[in-house]
């Protein structure tokens, strides 16, 4: 008879597996973060990316944050655009502006100097990250890797940061359909190899985050970015659960179900019953109360998750988190309130 580490069959493992739990799993995307006063404290000694190069720093704000929440699952502390930087990108990172590419991909020709991510040395840091995460949490709780999706890091090499429209992502993808594919399909096997480096190192699983396919309509990403996604995650070591996670665009739902993974995230902009109708019943689901909810009072923070706990229905497979990251303004104690109203009311 098979033995399995004790993470294998803790409540986050088994509802991405769409087995029965006795209560709905929980875990908070940016749930390390600026909103702690013990990571804004570090924060005023170590900049972001020398934070995210730290593997000791990096794995203790995580550690951290997993002790004081209660959640059910840990994810590796880092940044999705890291990986950019062996591929000849320069990324900074400006506290009021966010990660700034200093040579962005402006014109078709520029894809050819993205270079391939051959092998992971570049990027050991960020597997030290995982180890050093994984040796020092609970053996009963899973550890979630994670990567950029390749729309995602397309459109931040391109825009050179963050974008209102993305403009400039979307007149090369439509200009030239040839270089837009190059560069994501170079992305994509960066991507891929990445996420399972990060499973070889110790996660146990890993979320994709598509944060900005939200601005394409459904036929645009079925042309021009589904491919590339069900690439990478076809490419992913069997057996480790995937997330995969968009914002902004409920339309996208079913292609994001149709590019693959077992586990669908989905934000605060449709009920969580109708989501789950659109991605079909042969996926776990992920999400989604909106994360300004936080910031209201106990009673309101209750009956919200009340309600997206009501719309699962008691259906296996449903992992509670927020629509997108805990804001900078949460207060601590209503994260913690979060994750243990989640626990009481799911309950079975």
């Amino acid at each position: 008879m098979a033995s399995f580490p004790p993470w294998h069959n803790s409540a986050w493992m088994k509802a991405a597996r769409r087995e029965p739990t006795d209560y709905t799993p929980v875990w908070l995307m940016r749930q390390a973060g600026r909103y702690q006063p013990e990571y804004r404290a570090l924060r005023e000694k170590v900049g972001f990316l020398g934070l995210c190069k730290n593997p000791e720093l990096s794995a203790r704000v995580m550690l951290q944050a997993v002790d004081q929440l209660g959640v059910d699952a840990a994810i590796v502390f880092s940044d999705l655009l890291l990986i950019l930087e062996p591929m000849g990108l320069e990324l900074t990172f400006d506290d009021g502006a966010g990660p700034i590419i200093q040579n962005p991909i402006r014109r078709p020709a520029d894809v050819d100097r993205l270079g391939e991510l051959d092998k992971l040395d570049p990027l050991d840091y960020c597997m030290e990250t995982v180890r050093l995460t994984r040796s020092g949490l609970d053996d009963r709780l899973p550890l979630l890797g994670f990567a950029g999706a390749p729309f995602t890091l397309a459109s931040y090499a391109v825009e050179g940061g963050a974008s209102r429209d993305h403009r400039r992502t979307k007149r090369l993808m439509l200009n030239d359909p040839v270089a837009w594919d190059a560069l994501m399909s170079r992305l994509a096997r960066a991507v891929a190899r990445y996420l399972n480096g990060q499973l070889a190192a110790g996660a146990q699983a890993v979320q994709l985050f598509d944060s900005w396919a939200g601005c394409l309509s459904p036929e645009d990403y079925r042309r021009f970015v589904l491919p590339h996604t069900q690439a990478v995650i076809r490419a992913i070591e069997p057996g480790a659960p995937v997330v995969s996670f968009a914002t902004g665009n409920p339309a996208l739902l079913p292609l994001l179900a149709e590019a693959g993974g077992d586990v669908i995230g989905v934000d605060w902009r449709i009920g969580l019953d109708d989501a789950w109708r659109l991605v079909g019943p042969d996926r776990a689901v992920q999400g989604n109360l909106d994360p300004v909810v936080l910031l209201s009072n106990p009673s309101e923070i209750r009956r919200r998750v009340r309600t997206v706990l009501d719309q699962a229905a008691g259906r296996a497979g449903h992992i509670f988190n927020l629509g997108h990251g805990v804001l900078p303004q949460t207060p601590v104690e209503n994260a913690i309130a979060l994750v243990k109203t989640v626990h009481e009311l799911s309950r079975r």
